[in-house]
């Protein structure tokens, strides 16, 4: 079992990915005011102390302890660290984002901090947004001079209030969507104090909307957490510090894009070529802003140049490229600036417009190619900062190849993309999920992108090999581009098309999928949709079709005995079929001509 401490956004996000499991798990706050929808989970509120902490996991056998609490939370903090320590339990801190300090920011360590600083500068009229919590640590300055606190509009913060005698024409109560700027100009304060709440705490809104009416800001900084432990800032990295802890938690394990693991690669060879150690693993921050951690399988400097290898670890996505070897190869070039990335072998080469690279250009794609520069740059950064008079960043020469991936590359998508000579470093997220939809859908686009660009202006899409292969016959003056694979997404496909503006739509589909389809169902998977023979009866039944035809339907167990009881490609019933598609597919293609073709497999 899983044990979380919440309350927060993070407790959110915390659940969401515990709830993938569909297996239970605790859930634990203070209090009971954040409204939260457990299907899996067991709430628990009320807060525990220590021994109770300990009497809880080992009478419930928790496993790991998630501790998602707000970053202010200290006390709970040094109990969970205890509670671990303990029981020897793994731990795992979900931490929130926080940017760059910002510019012309007072930060102070404790609350005593500021209280001198406002005394010492007679600060007049500042408007605290630090929460119901800290008007207790704010009380001897406020006792003495008038100041505004604003809480959060519940039961809870109005009490802690009243207890502390905070006089009510003292106290703004909000919700937690007003506008800042708003807010700020009508009170007009001398400064403002808040905590260093990262960004799920709308901590930057609240110093922009200051710094725009040029107000000061006071921040207090957020504690450290007292234990060493692995820290996550997002989903992806919770659930892979879950999995390792708890590997038989989720059925199935996620994995790291090509992206992800290229850029580690980099990395860990650069680390190696500044600090002439071997890393083990190394932290990449995702595009969402998230850190993970990836294992590096090997690294070694060898004539000024730093090499690295990452294997591609997939999780349980039947990706293709799982096990091939990342490699990455990174030098100096002292008389030039910039960050010049390269393929090497493996790497594929784009031939074809529409995929938002150059013609010419290796097949990295963008949001890879923005992930290593910037974790490039972070590593320079973060070896140079403490050298006096710190030396600018030279140009950094890197090329990425991965052996065998010219073999591979023939059995996916990249040579109708146009792409040769092997595979493309790609991903938006940075994950891959088993059995990954996202990333399904994302090729779809691509291939949708590239048909734009070479100038098709009707595509047919179809489930898959077979299908493409009896409908093309169909359309000989078509381009490959134009056939595009919709596998089970049939309506995120058509969503796709929409937003390109393809003139003419044709949608070939067997007639598994148009049963489905035509019931209503766009995702037409089988582990989320089954054939309904009640629809399939009705439908039968306008076709005019006798009793004993209705009856032959309801005892089907495959689509494909419609063909058989039902031979005639043209019968009522068929018609009736494909309208019904066209119209659950229609409101999806506004801009484009839709054409549904089914196709009779029992022909080919």
């Amino acid at each position: 079992m899983i044990l979380i401490f919440g309350g927060t956004t993070e407790g959110r996000y915390a659940v969401k990915v515990c709830e993938e499991a569909g297996k239970p798990y605790y859930y634990s706050t203070k209090s009971a005011s954040q409204e939260i929808q457990l299907v899996n989970g067991i709430r628990l509120t009320g807060g525990m102390e220590l021994p109770d902490m300990v009497r809880f996991c080992r009478e419930k056998e928790i496993r790991l302890v998630i501790d998602a609490a707000h970053p202010f939370a200290t006390e709970l903090h040094r109990n969970v660290a205890e509670l671990s320590g303990q029981l020897h339990l793994p731990l795992v801190r979900y931490e929130r984002i926080y940017p760059e300090d910002p510019d012309d920011i007072l930060y102070f360590q404790t609350y005593e901090e500021i209280i001198s600083y406002l005394k010492e500068n007679r600060i007049r009229h500042p408007l605290f947004l630090s929460g119901a919590h800290t008007i207790r640590k704010f009380k001897p300055y406020w006792e003495e001079q008038p100041c505004i606190f604003r809480i959060l509009d519940r039961d809870e913060s109005r009490e802690i209030a009243r207890q502390e005698g905070l006089p009510p024409e003292r106290i703004i109560y909000y919700n937690g969507e007003e506008d800042e700027t708003a807010l700020f100009k009508g009170i007009q304060p001398s400064v403002i104090i808040t905590k260093e709440s990262g960004k799920s705490g709308g901590f930057m809104q609240k110093v922009n909307a200051a710094k725009h009416l040029q107000i000061p800001v006071l921040v207090i900084r957020r504690p450290t957490f007292p234990l060493p432990c692995p820290t996550v800032q997002g989903e992806y990295g919770l659930r892979k510090e879950i999995e390792r802890s708890v590997p038989d938690f989720f059925p199935l394990r996620t994995g790291y894009t090509t992206g992800s693991c290229a850029t580690a690669a980099i990395k860990a060879a650069l680390i190696h070529l500044l600090s002439g150690k071997n890393p083990i693993e190394v932290t990449i921050t995702l595009p969402a802003g998230e850190s993970i951690r990836i294992p590096v399988y090997t690294s070694y400097v060898e004539k000024e140049t730093g090499f690295a290898t990452v294997i591609k670890d997939a999780g349980d996505d039947p990706d293709i490229t799982n096990g091939l070897s990342i490699c990455s190869a990174v030098r100096f070039l002292p008389d030039q600036k910039g960050v010049y990335i390269h393929g090497g072998e493996g790497i594929g080469t784009v031939t074809l417009p529409g995929l938002g690279l150059e013609i010419g250009a290796p097949a990295i794609n963008r949001v890879p190619q923005e992930m290593i520069r910037k974790e490039v740059t972070a590593t320079w950064e973060h070896f140079h900062e403490y050298v006096p008079g710190q030396p600018e960043m030279p140009g950094i020469e890197i090329t990425l190849s991965v052996p065998g991936g010219e073999t591979i590359a023939q059995r996916t998508f990249n040579p109708k993309l146009g792409i040769t000579g092997g595979i493309s470093i790609i991903g938006t997220s940075g994950i891959v999920r088993p059995f990954s939809s996202e990333a399904f859908i994302q090729s779809i686009r691509r291939e949708m992108e590239v048909s734009k660009a070479i100038g098709c202006h009707h595509i047919v899409i179809n489930s898959r090999a077979k299908s493409e292969r009896m409908i093309r016959q169909q359309f000989p003056d078509l381009p490959p581009q134009a056939f595009i694979h919709y596998g089970n997404f049939i309506g995120k496909t058509l969503e796709i098309a929409s937003t390109l503006h393809f003139r003419k739509v044709t949608l070939g589909i067997m007639i598994g999928k148009a049963v489905k389809l035509a019931a209503g169902a766009l995702d037409t998977h089988s582990k989320k949709v089954v054939m309904d023979k009640d629809f399939l009866a009705e439908l039968a039944r306008q076709a005019s079709c006798p009793d004993t035809v209705i009856q032959e339907i309801r005892d089907i167990t495959l689509a494909r005995q419609l063909w058989e009881i039902l031979p005639d490609e043209k019968h009522p019933f068929y018609s009736l079929l494909i309208q019904k598609c066209g119209e659950h597919c229609s409101s999806l293609l506004s801009n484009s001509q839709l054409e549904i073709r089914l196709i009779n497999e029992t022909n080919d």
